[in-house]
């Protein structure tokens, strides 16, 4: 597989697989974080748990109900909260870098997709 940069409104995501260290990248149009290939992979499996949890947790909620989930390893701590169809998205590594970053609700559905395109066994 060759290097990869995916972006929408809101969003972007990279691959590299040649790159010496860091071969992810996730961010938005103001900012980026490189990933290593462990963080990466550790992103794109949360993310995909949280967003299957929002999916089965809509049959639970009422129209107007607002939720938060938590997904956590020893690589990052990622967060949905909002509505089951639409929901903002935050992560922090926890690999000592200090990395924090957000999506919000309109960006997040396009990135899911992306990722999943990228990484489908995530």
């Amino acid at each position: 597989m060759e290097r990869v940069i995916k972006s929408g409104v809101g969003w972007r995501i990279g691959w590299n697989p040649v790159a010496p260290e860091f071969t992810g990248l996730v961010g938005t149009e103001d900012w980026a974080v490189e990933l290593t290939e462990a963080e990466f992979n550790e992103f794109c499996r949360l993310f995909n748990q949280l967003a299957d949890t929002m999916k089965h947790l809509s049959a639970e909620l009422m129209d107007d109900e607002k939720i938060a989930c938590e997904a956590e390893s020893d690589l990052l701590w990622m967060e949905v909260e909002g509505y089951p169809c639409a929901y903002n998205l935050r992560f922090i590594l926890n690999t000592g870098r200090g990395t924090e970053g957000k999506w919000v609700a309109s960006a997040v559905s396009e990135l899911l997709q992306a990722i999943r395109m990228l990484k489908p066994s995530a």
